[in-house]
């Protein structure tokens, strides 16, 4: 199966746990094409062709990103706005992406525990992830459990142990793997 990874991370040279993950996954045994939309796209000016004909070729759509203000980075975002356009992703000929998987893969900085009602974030974020899973419905793809992992971010000295944080990616993309090579065992 063909594996496409949409990349969103403004620094990724500041990243531990998101650059752990790209930096495994492309090592893993797995077919992956990654577009780090950061890097394709720094004025913001997508190739909307380019893009579009890269999610036709792709069985298997996977959106890795930081969790951001309850949502991913304003690069995936605007890549969403631009690429999946009418009669392309929906509306009366927008078929272009019916059935394919959709995954969100994505690193929380927050403790679980801030993610329920009685926590600072007040939402889980499976609640907070809704408009992702309603965006792959209006394309008629099939939403996929999404994977992500919590205390991901690491600042020296002031949260989170580095290596701490580095092996917790390293589980994460392992998950991330494991989900993509049961989707190629139920073909």
């Amino acid at each position: 199966m063909n594996n496409l990874i949409i990349f969103a991370h403004p620094n990724l040279a500041s990243s531990t746990a998101n650059s752990k993950i790209i930096e495994n996954l492309r090592t893993s045994n797995l077919n992956f094409k990654i577009r780090h939309l950061d890097a394709l796209y720094d004025s913001y000016k997508i190739n909307v062709d380019a893009e579009q004909q890269e999610l036709i070729n792709a069985d298997n759509i996977i959106l890795q990103f930081p969790f951001y203000w309850y949502s991913c980075p304003a690069s995936l975002k605007n890549w969403i706005d631009q690429v999946l356009t009418f009669n392309f992703a929906y509306g009366p000929d927008g078929d272009k992406l019916k059935g394919k998987n959709l995954i969100l893969s994505f690193t929380v900085g927050g403790p679980v525990e801030s993610y329920t009602p009685l926590g600072y974030n007040h939402f889980s974020v499976h609640d907070l992830i809704k408009p992702f899973e309603q965006t792959a419905y209006l394309c008629q793809m099939n939403y996929l459990p999404p994977i992500f992992t919590h205390r991901m971010i690491y600042i020296p000295g002031v949260y989170n142990i580095k290596e701490e944080v580095e092996d917790r990616a390293n589980l994460h993309t392992q998950r991330l793997i494991t989900a993509l090579q049961n989707l190629d065992k139920n073909i």
